[in-house]
């Protein structure tokens, strides 16, 4: 993994670079640099993440991100990840009503996309609240995929996902858990029904933009689905906390 740097400034005001997650100032001379652990490392690159797109990011949560951002370290020390590619998190924490889905260029560290998203039509009525790695249990399922090759299916434009975690999400190709479009993720059913469609599994957006989204997530990108569910955290490979 790449390190992360720090560099403490004696004088004149820092500039903030989040392409390489370092502090710079016009007057090097006056300045020294401490190595971090990784521990550091991730609480430096969230919170320089954190600065340049929490006003843009509305629902989106700073623990949510770190844990994103966590998993996409691990990705990337796995050989996973290609440097600069993209993370897209999804929470379902949040209800289908608000927009909880965000692309991060993590080139640049800034906000590329917001959108509104579906879940599984048996993981919860607003909210997903029950998720499932089986075959036929139309539920979605949390943690960590990298993104596939996109085709064009009985949704249109869609986009494979191959899940990373045993147990918890790895039969998402099998089961033809896909990123695609659909009327029941539109905001116009949002302002009929009160609330978001349902998939079968699949995280479903509005029609608006997602091509573009597809386009720039597709093949081999990082894809975390969150839910605040203990025994997910202690499952992951990715998050575990015991």
């Amino acid at each position: 993994m790449n390190k992360f740097i720090i560099v403490l400034l004696f004088l004149g005001s820092p500039v903030l670079s989040f392409g390489d997650a370092r502090l710079f100032s016009s007057d090097q001379e006056n300045m020294r640099t401490l190595s971090f652990n990784d521990t550091d490392e991730l609480t430096l690159l969230t919170d320089l993440i954190w600065q340049n797109i929490q006003r843009e990011a509305g629902s989106l949560r700073k623990e949510v991100l770190e844990l994103a951002l966590k998993g996409y370290q691990q990705m990337q020390e796995q050989g996973l990840l290609k440097e600069g590619k993209p993370l897209t998190v999804i929470d379902f924490d949040l209800p289908s009503t608000q927009k909880r889905l965000w692309v991060i260029d993590m080139r640049s560290q800034k906000l590329q996309h917001t959108s509104l998203v579906s879940h599984g039509k048996n993981s919860g009525l607003i909210k997903a609240e029950k998720f499932s790695n089986t075959p036929e249990s139309h539920m979605s399922s949390l943690g960590f995929y990298l993104t596939g090759e996109t085709y064009v299916g009985k949704h249109g434009a869609s986009l494979r996902l191959d899940g990373l975690e045993k147990g918890i999400n790895d039969m998402a190709r099998s089961r033809a858990i896909v990123i695609h479009a659909a009327d029941y993720a539109e905001p116009t059913f949002l302002k009929n029904y009160g609330r978001l469609g349902r998939s079968l599994g699949c995280p479903a957006l509005p029609t608006e933009n997602y091509e573009e989204i597809l386009a720039l997530i597709k093949e081999k990108s990082c894809l975390f689905i969150h839910a605040d569910e203990a025994s997910y955290k202690k499952q992951s490979v990715f998050v575990s906390q015991g």
